[in-house]
């Protein structure tokens, strides 16, 4: 059985880098996958990447981790642009979603602009 946690991004904003961090960290753990609404940052990802590197044991095999972002018009006008960066700065980065789940269940993930693809494996 595969199990999904939601995590929506308002967990999360208010708790440093390292927190939210720990926090998607325990619950793959757990065997689960979680979907994040939203990203973390750059900064955060390759934490996130690096501390798990670190903590790979035969149990915990380490992490798999995906982000989409909806589909961005390039041809927008520049006010909606701005609005758009304003948002995102002062609300963080809620655009999009992200799927962090364990290497020992996730096999794969394919993404396309509007869709991720998760191929599982069975734990053995």
């Amino acid at each position: 059985m595969v199990t999904f946690q939601f995590v929506p991004y308002q967990e999360i904003e208010g708790l440093s880098s390292a927190k939210r961090i720990n926090k998607l960290l325990k619950i793959v753990k757990e065997n689960k996958i979680v979907l994040l609404q939203g990203r973390l940052k750059k900064e955060e990802e390759a934490d996130l990447i690096e501390i798990t590197m670190e903590e790979v044991t035969e149990k915990f095999k380490g992490v798999e981790l995906s982000v989409i972002y909806p589909e961005k018009s390039r041809e927008g006008d520049m006010l909606s642009k701005m609005k758009s960066g304003f948002m995102n700065t002062l609300l963080g980065d809620r655009q999009g979603f992200t799927v962090i789940g364990p290497a020992s269940i996730i096999k794969k993930i394919e993404k396309n602009p509007n869709k991720i693809e998760l191929f599982t494996q069975e734990k053995k």
